[in-house]
């Protein structure tokens, strides 16, 4: 599904389908199906394999949590691995980057068009509703990464459907464009390891992709929701 989306996107930007195979990776009749298509492709979500590494998973998360720089074999001692470390290590590379500290002297520009960034806030206090009863609504918050041009919307609840209807108001009206990329984190509306089918969907008949950022990291995604933390 996120190769629909890319197909679809790159297509937007004037790719013929002979560069945007070769770009995605893939054959050219995908890209014509894909272009075709007017929703992602479904398939059928198959279980995770566990593995001898499954059951330390969460112990070795907690330490790296702590200690994103300990050593392998510490891990191992500490979480009582008896198996082989060889396999140990490459499991722990496969993990050790979501903790990783980010590289203070990193910065990112970035060209006009190119992304807005998507925050969810929750005003302090909560928010009025129709009969004046304060409730914690969330207020979407979209933030152009080149002009820094702001604009936030109160949303009736943080589902999927009302994220992407949040998402097109504010584009739509206040935006008036649609950027290359929207970011954001990895907020469950629009997906955890996975972007959801319908937020797929959504970039797609843009033509645009929805990008979410590394845990932990400011740089790529500094906190546009900041500057609306007093609304209410």
């Amino acid at each position: 599904m996120d190769d629909w989306a890319q197909i679809r996107c790159l297509r937007k930007q004037g790719l013929s389908i002979r560069k945007i195979a070769a770009e995605v990776g893939c054959a050219k009749k995908t890209v014509e199906r894909a272009l075709a298509s007017p929703e992602p492709p479904t398939y059928k979500k198959r279980a995770g394999k566990a593995t001898s590494f499954t059951p330390f998973e969460p112990q070795v998360r907690a330490l790296l949590e702590k200690t994103p720089t300990l050593p392998a074999t510490v891990i191992a001692e500490r979480v009582g691995w008896t198996g082989s470390i060889t396999w140990f290590r490459d499991n722990i590379r496969r993990i050790r980057p979501d903790y990783q500290p980010v590289d203070p002297v990193d910065t990112l520009t970035h060209r006009p068009g190119e992304q807005i960034q998507c925050d969810l806030t929750f005003p302090t206090g909560g928010l009025p509703d129709e009969t004046g009863t304060r409730a914690e609504f969330p207020v979407l918050v979209m933030v152009a990464s080149h002009s820094r041009f702001m604009a936030a919307r109160v949303l009736p609840t943080r589902t999927t459907g009302d994220l992407i209807a949040g998402m097109w108001a504010l584009l739509s009206t206040s935006f008036q464009a649609v950027p290359e990329h929207l970011l954001w984190d990895h907020e469950t509306g629009i997906g955890q390891k996975k972007l959801t089918g319908p937020v797929l969907a959504f970039a797609g008949t843009l033509g645009t992709r929805i990008l979410q950022a590394p845990p932990r990291d400011p740089e790529t995604k500094p906190g546009s929701a900041d500057g609306l933390s007093v609304i209410g």
